[in-house]
């Protein structure tokens, strides 16, 4: 056997490892693609993870708490009274020098065609006082009683004397709601649905 003919079979194997390297690169890159395309439509529609930059949610939820978003029951239903949910920054609150894309989170106190008032440290709706076991601290303001226009929501922080919210910039139009948060993943130690 000439040296020609022993080379012809390494040439071949060669050809052949190189035609399945690149056969899976490919794979390797139609996955990934995939991955991403499903990733990407989760995270528009279905849900995203936020972090809590501010203590304005004390003590349901603390700086640096990481949570899951979920962005589909409120294209089945409004949001409930209690509900805490994101948002994006009405308009009021951009004239202030807020970012449209820098992101709220808050608790529904009041909807559509309810009247709030805020008096002796006590949210009134509709007349009656709501029970709150979750905020920080009694409210040391007053105001209303204002009737809460349609497509709109009153929403408040839990700690509510250190949270720029509806007492402060007024009501939130419900088309700037990115989602409802559901879940918290971060700290281990304070794991489980909101």
């Amino acid at each position: 056997m000439t040296v020609n003919e022993q080379s012809q079979p390494i040439k071949k194997q060669a050809i052949e490892a190189q035609k399945k390297f690149w056969h899976n690169q490919r794979e390797n890159f139609q996955i990934l693609a995939v991955a991403l395309v499903i990733a990407l439509f989760i995270r528009l529609l279905i849900a995203e993870p936020r972090f809590i930059p501010s203590d304005s949610m004390v003590p349901t939820l603390q700086v640096g708490d990481r949570l899951v978003v979920e962005k589909v029951s409120y294209r089945f239903h409004p949001p409930n009274q209690g509900d805490i949910i994101v948002f994006d920054p009405p308009p009021s609150l951009q004239d202030q020098g807020f970012s449209s894309n820098q992101a709220f989170i808050k608790r529904v106190i009041g909807l559509p065609g309810q009247t709030i008032r805020v008096q002796n440290g006590h949210v009134y709706v509709n007349d009656e006082v709501i029970r709150e076991d979750y905020i920080l601290e009694p409210l040391r303001y007053q105001g209303g009683p204002i009737t809460i226009p349609e497509n709109t929501l009153f929403v408040l922080g839990d700690n509510r004397n250190n949270s720029n919210d509806s007492h402060v910039w007024g009501f939130l139009p419900q088309t700037n709601i990115i989602g409802r948060a559901w879940f918290r993943f971060w700290p281990l130690e304070r794991i489980g649905q909101i």
